[in-house]
């Protein structure tokens, strides 16, 4: 990708970062991911987009008993989820890598939690309780998946595990269907970076971008929740490449 291409969704995926490239790049990335503020500098309105999440999370779905953190990193959705909500619950944080999870057990214990199960696995091969979590977060991590059945797959297994009630909840980097507006919001994107560090920072960025990520438009990931079964869908928030939204499994299936 050049300086002022966005990733494209028609990309061969073997061109894309394997699973053990992606964890060994989080492997070494676990101090910037263990600041609550501002582990997600690369995110536009990262901080706002968590605080959207875990409030909808628990408007949605005030009985919150057990939470799946999906790519959980250093564990800072849990423990905003946490702080907002105020009161305990289990939590099963999950991601590729495991120096992120020990990270996360420990962080998410301090801040309260006293019953937490991890699992390193890759989302899609876990083989996580069905219909049990009242709440999955699923935060930067979604645009690793690649194909349309990918992508269907992971969502059927998100609504499968999700008790009858529960709701999912979404932050990603995302992809525009109309190409025009797609390489304007690219290019936004590019500028906050440069801002964030400098046209080298940007590269950084966009580099890595185009080796690991598969980014999907927003409508196309709603449209997917409703075809899997949530009975109501939310879009909570958008700027530029980044959007914040989720869905709520039918209370009796």
């Amino acid at each position: 990708m050049n300086k002022k291409s966005p990733p494209s969704t028609s990309e061969p995926w073997a061109t894309k970062s394997t699973i053990d490239e992606i964890r060994m790049r989080f492997d070494g990335d676990v101090q910037r991911f263990s600041v609550l503020e501002t582990g997600q500098s690369a995110t536009i309105d990262a901080p706002l987009a968590m605080e959207l999440i875990t409030q909808a999370a628990i408007a949605a779905t005030p009985n919150i008993r057990r939470v799946l953190d999906i790519g959980c990193g250093a564990g800072n959705n849990t423990i905003k989820l946490r702080q907002e909500f105020g009161r305990n619950f289990d939590v099963d944080l999950l991601d590729l890598s495991q120096p992120m999870l020990t990270r996360a057990e420990l962080r998410v214990r301090e801040a309260g939690a006293d019953k937490i199960q991890v699992w390193q696995a890759d989302f899609r091969d876990a083989d996580l309780p069905e219909q049990t979590f009242d709440v999955i977060l699923a935060a930067a991590v979604l645009h690793h998946l690649r194909d349309d059945a990918d992508w269907l797959a992971a969502f059927e297994k998100i609504h499968r595990l999700l008790a009858p009630g529960g709701s999912v909840w979404i932050t990603d980097l995302v992809t525009h269907e109309t190409a025009a507006v797609h390489e304007l919001m690219w290019r936004r994107y590019g500028e906050y970076l440069r801002e964030l560090g400098g046209d080298s920072y940007r590269e950084k960025v966009f580099a890595y971008i185009e080796k690991e990520d598969s980014p999907r438009p927003v409508t196309f990931q709603l449209d997917l929740l409703r075809q899997v079964g949530f009975s109501k869908v939310e879009l909570l928030h958008k700027n530029s490449c980044f959007a914040a939204f989720g869905g709520i499994k039918t209370a009796f299936q």
